[in-house]
């Protein structure tokens, strides 16, 4: 249960080193690339605001949904590097071999037909 309690704070923590390094690491250079677009600031507006009437904009933000996906990308490699380095360190205890089958059915009738016939 400690083990479970572990994972989850170092998950976390995790998080918040692999949101640092999209942000402030690899966003940056892939927005010089791109002309200097801040994807985070990348959206599509359904509806502009209106101070007039107070309405806040409505719009889908489909640059912080690029910075989350590139997020869940680097935070999948890493754990399945680290899964796959755990299972190449600790490998999995081999099964016992399978017992010895005993006769098949056609030995067995066999066997059972010599016997008949040695009986007179």
């Amino acid at each position: 249960m400690v083990d479970l309690a572990v994972g989850v704070v170092i998950g976390g923590a995790f998080g918040k080193i692999v949101t640092s390094l999209v942000d402030n690491i690899i966003m940056p250079p892939i927005g010089v690339m791109t002309g200097g677009v801040d994807f985070s600031s990348l959206k599509f507006v359904l509806k502009a605001a209106d101070p007039a009437t107070k309405a806040t904009e409505v719009a889908i933000a489909y640059g912080m949904f690029i910075n989350t996906l590139i997020q869940f990308l680097i935070i999948g490699t890493a754990i399945f590097l680290i899964v796959k380095a755990l299972n190449k360190a600790f490998p999995p205890a081999t099964a016992a071999p399978p017992a010895p089958s005993g006769p098949s059915s056609e030995e067995l009738l066999a066997a059972i037909l010599s016997e008949l016939k040695t009986k007179p």
